[in-house]
C-alpha cells in the first residue's frame, strides 16, 4: 500500500478546480489537504461543485491560509500565477500550474501573444510543458509543470506524429469548435443564455493565443510550423473538436499516416485512433468523451485535392485541463499514470 500524498488546490471554485476535485477524490493515493477560494472561503466546496455532494466535506479556505503540501495545483486566472509563483514554490516541492503563465519557454513570445509583461520570467525555463505524451521523461524528473491549453492540447496531439515523421508541409490550418466551459465560470455577455444558446459563432477567426504553444511544441526536426487557427463557439457545454487541414508531402500514403500514429501512440493509454469504415461514430466525437481523459484522433486522405484532414476531440476540462494535470502528477510522483483517470465515458449521453 502506497503512502498517500498531501495535495492542495489554489483556486478551486472554478470549472478546472471542480474537475480536479472530482478526479482527486477518487485517487487512492491522494489526500486533499486544502482547496482555496477567496470568494467562497469557509463555505462547502459543494456550493460551487454540487456534483460532489456526499462525496466530500471539504470547505474552501482563504488563499492566505495556504499551507505546505506535497503537490500544489494552481488554477488561477491567466496572469495571476506568475505574480505569486515565487511564494508558491516555497509551499510545495512539486507544482502543477493549469494556467497560461508558464506554458511558453520564451518571455518575448509570451508578451507578444498575451500583450502583458511577464513578471518573474526567470521561472519560465523551470516549467515542463504538461503533455505526458511528449514530455514524459522530463515530467518524471520535474518540480514544476505547466498544463497545456485545451485547444493546444488536442491540436498538438493530433499533429505531433505527422511532424515527427516528416509527413506534412508546414502550413497547418486548424478549424476549432469550442464549447462554452472553455470561457470559464465568470459570466459575460457572450455566455448569457439568450446570446449563447444555439450559436455557431466565429469568435476568433485569427490570432488564437494557443498558436504559440502549438508552434513551440511542433518546432522539432527543423520543422517550422505555420499555424492558422479559426475558433468557433458551438452550443455544447463540454468538448473540443479540431479539424486540421494539411498538405502531405509528395509520396505520403494513408499507410504512412497509420504507421506514424501507431509508432508514436501505440502504447499511449489515453490516445485512441478512430477510423471506422461505417457507423455513426467513425470519426472522433467530443460528445463521447465527456468526463474522460482520452484524446480521439482520426484522419482522411483526399487524393483529389492532395489534402490530409486530421480530426481530433477531447473533453476540454479533463484531457484539456484537470485530467492532464492529474496525469502529469501521477508521472511526477511515480504512480501508475492512469490512476483515477480510467473513466471510459458514457453512451448514449
Amino acid at each position: 500500500m502506497k503512502n498517500k500524498i498531501k495535495v492542495s488546490i489554489l483556486g478551486g471554485s472554478g470549472y478546472a478546480g471542480g474537475e480536479l476535485l472530482r478526479i482527486l477524490l477518487n485517487h487512492p493515493y491522494v489526500e486533499i489537504h486544502q482547496v482555496t477560494s477567496r470568494q467562497f472561503a469557509d463555505q462547502s466546496v459543494t456550493l460551487t461543485h454540487p456534483n460532489l455532494r456526499k462525496k466530500t466535506r471539504l470547505v474552501f479556505c482563504s488563499p492566505e491560509k495556504l499551507e505546505k503540501c506535497d503537490v500544489l495545483f494552481v488554477a488561477l486566472p491567466n496572469g495571476e500565477s506568475m505574480k505569486q509563483m515565487p511564494v508558491l514554490t516555497k509551499k510545495a516541492p512539486k507544482i502543477i500550474d493549469l494556467g497560461a503563465d508558464f506554458r511558453l519557454n520564451d518571455k518575448a513570445s509570451f508578451e507578444d501573444w498575451y500583450k502583458t509583461p511577464h513578471i518573474n520570467s526567470y521561472l519560465m525555463k523551470e516549467f515542463i510543458y504538461g503533455l505526458a505524451e511528449l514530455h514524459r521523461t522530463a515530467i518524471r524528473k520535474a518540480r514544476f509543470v505547466a498544463g497545456a491549453g485545451c485547444e493546444a492540447t488536442v491540436s498538438i496531439l493530433a499533429l505531433y506524429p505527422l511532424v515527427k515523421n516528416n509527413l506534412i508541409e508546414p502550413k497547418i490550418i486548424i478549424d476549432a469548435k469550442m464549447s462554452s466551459s472553455q470561457a470559464g465560470i465568470t459570466p459575460s455577455l457572450s455566455s448569457h443564455h439568450p446570446e449563447r444558446a444555439g450559436v455557431v459563432r466565429s469568435y476568433m477567426p485569427t490570432g488564437h493565443r494557443h498558436s504559440a504553444e502549438i508552434i513551440q511544441e511542433l518546432s522539432i526536426n527543423n520543422f517550422q510550423p505555420d499555424i492558422a487557427i479559426s475558433a468557433t463557439a458551438i452550443d455544447m457545454v463540454r468538448g473540443l473538436l479540431v479539424t486540421c487541414h494539411l498538405q502531405p508531402k509528395t509520396g505520403v500514403s494513408e499507410k504512412d499516416i497509420w504507421s506514424a500514429y501507431r509508432q508514436v501512440y501505440g502504447d499511449e493509454p489515453f490516445i485512441r485512433i478512430i477510423k471506422e469504415k461505417r457507423g455513426l461514430y467513425r470519426y472522433p466525437e467530443p460528445k463521447l468523451l465527456q468526463g474522460t481523459n482520452y484524446c480521439d484522433i482520426g484522419f482522411e486522405m483526399d487524393t483529389r485535392s492532395n489534402r490530409l484532414v486530421v480530426i481530433a476531440a477531447i473533453d476540454n476540462l479533463v484531457k484539456g485541463t484537470a485530467g492532464q494535470a492529474v496525469q502529469a502528477m501521477n508521472v511526477m510522483v511515480g504512480f501508475e499514470e492512469t490512476t483515477a483517470l480510467e473513466f471510459s465515458g458514457l453512451h448514449p449521453i
